[in-house]
């Protein structure tokens, strides 16, 4: 029994002289040199704030053209194509019956104007021989109830005067806006039917012009919050063509959709560009660039530098003042060239580790040499 005892004693007496023996966990072995790293040492740079949305262009007003009175259709003015100015003439529908119904309605004015002109007459001698008991009082009102009557008809016969000149205005069907026509859908012959479902033809108003950008709502939030940095009220954007040219000129962003799609979490917005030249079309894919502000004292970080925890959290190794590594975690936001900007977690004058991670560990004390890459780091691209 004493032997094992004894025993026992002297391996827990081994155990304890290799644990004292064993270099603490982050420090470097006794006479080792301390590990070299490079690092970048933070700078408050500059950065323009841009947000890149895919889109689609639309119309700026699109108006389709319905006749509104029915009858043979006469005249095409117009070619298929061609740009129109607001007020011209496109079709003339056949007019000899609204100009007969015009001419009717002219003279059952006359007509109603001549048995007024009549009452009005007779109401006035029957006024004046009611003082002297020549007639009776209901002569006299029956008189006047015939002028209201008749009155009463000149007034609807004005109406339907009225109705029959528009309708016979309604004969020459004319542009509602200015834009480029497209192809007509009737010839002439075709019997036309007032407010019929079929259009002739449709008006487009491609100058200027809307592109549809498409954005998460997550996104959006995230847009949101940089505009309100920025004290001007409207969004300048470039636009990017398929063949990744850009667009001569610049548009403004006009709103945002009020409500999020159910089913894919986007919101719409819209901007508006000029298109005097036509080069663009309804319905093309594009890339719009949105400049919403500069952040005047933005971060840079290598994106070398960041790695992630187990939790997906953004985090960089620094050197403290004591030339010690510390982690932190760090909120990050776009990424600019080889960079990411920083949004939280780290301070101008950070010297952060960009070489040389796999051989230090929080707590480790290392030797410094500036990245050669550093400036580059800090370059904002666009």
């Amino acid at each position: 029994m004493g032997v094992k005892r004894k025993l026992g004693a002297a391996l827990a007496a081994i155990f304890v002289l290799a644990a004292c023996s064993e270099p603490q966990q982050g420090a470097a072995p006794q006479g080792a040199p301390a590990p070299q790293v490079e690092v970048v040492t933070l700078e408050h740079s500059a950065l323009a704030l841009t947000t890149e949305l895919p889109g689609r262009t639309t119309d700026y007003r699109q108006a389709e053209i319905r006749p509104q009175v029915s009858g043979i259709l006469q005249q095409r003015l117009f070619t298929e194509g061609q740009m129109v100015a607001k007020g011209d003439v496109l079709y003339k529908i056949d007019a000899a019956p609204y100009q007969a119904a015009l001419a009717s309605a002219k003279a059952n004015l006359q007509s109603a104007e001549a048995v007024a002109h009549n009452a009005a007459l007779k109401a006035k001698r029957v006024k004046g021989l009611l003082g002297s008991k020549a007639v009776s009082q209901q002569d006299y009102d029956d008189a006047q109830a015939a002028l209201m009557q008749a009155e009463a008809a000149v007034a609807s016969s004005e109406a339907a005067l009225q109705s029959a000149q528009i309708n016979l205005a309604y004969t020459t069907i004319t542009a509602p806006i200015s834009g480029q026509i497209g192809r007509s859908l009737v010839t002439e012959g075709a019997l036309l039917t007032a407010n019929q479902t079929q259009v002739l033809a449709s008006i487009r108003q491609l100058d200027p012009i809307y592109v549809d950008l498409n954005q998460s709502s997550s996104e959006l939030l995230k847009l949101k919050r940089q505009m309100r940095g920025d004290a001007t009220t409207e969004v300048a954007v470039d636009l990017l063509l398929d063949d990744d040219s850009q667009y001569a000129q610049q548009g403004s962003l006009q709103f945002s959709e009020v409500s999020v799609d159910p089913g894919t979490g986007m919101v719409t917005l819209r901007a508006v560009f000029p298109n005097k030249q036509g080069d663009l079309l309804p319905g093309m894919f594009v890339r719009a660039r949105l400049h919403h502000g500069t952040d005047e004292q933005a971060l840079l970080v290598p994106q070398a530098a960041v790695s992630r925890t187990p939790k997906g959290q953004a985090s960089v190794l620094v050197v403290n003042s004591n030339n010690e590594v510390e982690a932190r975690v760090i909120e990050t936001g776009r990424t600019v060239a080889q960079s990411w900007q920083v949004l939280s977690g780290l301070t101008a004058g950070e010297r952060v580790i960009v070489a040389g991670l796999q051989k230090v560990r929080p707590g480790t004390r290392v030797s410094v040499v500036a990245a050669q890459a550093a400036a580059d780091s800090q370059t904002v691209a666009q």
